[in-house]
């Protein structure tokens, strides 16, 4: 799924019209989303086990507010800035899927259906107000609210989805290849016609949260949890740096945005 076609049925010049505020949906949508999925698992750990778990969230809160009000704030999609935004929304869903467990006590056999049914209600909403869940049409205040309040729906249950197949008996390592396995289905499921496209994108968006999660944990957790061992800090350094060389050439290339198709 690397074309704007498998988003929405309209017609290719229809779409590039739109001034949307989000990218284009190429091969480097794909490793960004995913980078950023595996950051915001080891982000979001380390500031918790650095300033303790409710002064993590605090900032988590504060750092996700800040960046979608200027996400809200700019007229066209900016690349560091919508990459910002979903940074933020992974590290901070993240927190709310780890404070229902660990601080709620929550199980994640509990969490994981809870979040699903969140994000179903989002995606119900959506298409009783807008009738479409296209993210080629995200070009009114209203769309991007029901964009992003999606984005952090799909975060958090990518979060407890990833942490029940892992605590499962999975494993990291097991996880990370079970759902780098799920997401090819919605690509095939759609190539043969059984799958339309905004169906296939979303459940392709919602998997590479625990996708990237789990890769980050296996490379960042010792070896007793079944990990690398390579810590969380270097883990969460390594990732960031790649998501700022990806987003920095996008921003230059504008490879992924409609106005330069």
């Amino acid at each position: 799924m690397t074309t704007e076609h498998l988003l929405d049925d309209r017609p290719r010049a229809s779409l590039r019209a739109l001034a949307n505020k989000v990218p284009e949906v190429t091969a480097y949508f794909w490793i960004i989303k995913v980078l950023t999925t595996g950051m915001g698992e080891t982000a979001s750990d380390l500031l918790a086990k650095a300033l303790g778990p409710v002064p993590a969230v605090a900032l988590g809160g504060l750092a996700l507010v800040a960046s979608l009000v200027v996400q809200f704030a700019v007229r066209r999609y900016i690349a560091w800035v919508y990459w910002t935004a979903v940074v933020m929304v992974s590290v901070f869903g993240t927190m709310a899927a780890d404070v229902l467990h660990v601080g709620l006590g929550v199980p994640y056999t509990l969490s994981t259906p809870f979040f699903l049914v969140a994000l179903a209600a989002v995606f119900a909403l959506w298409y009783a107000v807008e009738r479409t869940l296209s993210i080629h049409g995200i070009r009114t205040r209203r769309r991007e609210t029901f964009y992003w309040a999606a984005v952090l729906a799909t975060f958090a249950l990518g979060t407890a989805a990833g942490d029940l197949t892992a605590t499962a008996g999975l494993g990291y390592l097991g996880s990370a290849v079970l759902f780098g396995a799920a997401i090819c289905v919605p690509a095939l499921a759609h190539r043969a016609g059984a799958l339309k496209a905004v169906p296939a994108f979303w459940t392709a968006y919602v998997i590479t949260r625990p996708l990237g999660a789990s890769l980050a944990d296996w490379m960042g957790l010792g070896h007793s949890r079944g990990g690398l061992g390579l810590g969380l800090g270097p883990v969460t350094l390594a990732w960031t740096a790649a998501i700022v060389c990806f987003v920095g050439y996008l921003a230059v290339s504008r490879r992924d945005s409609s106005a330069a198709a």
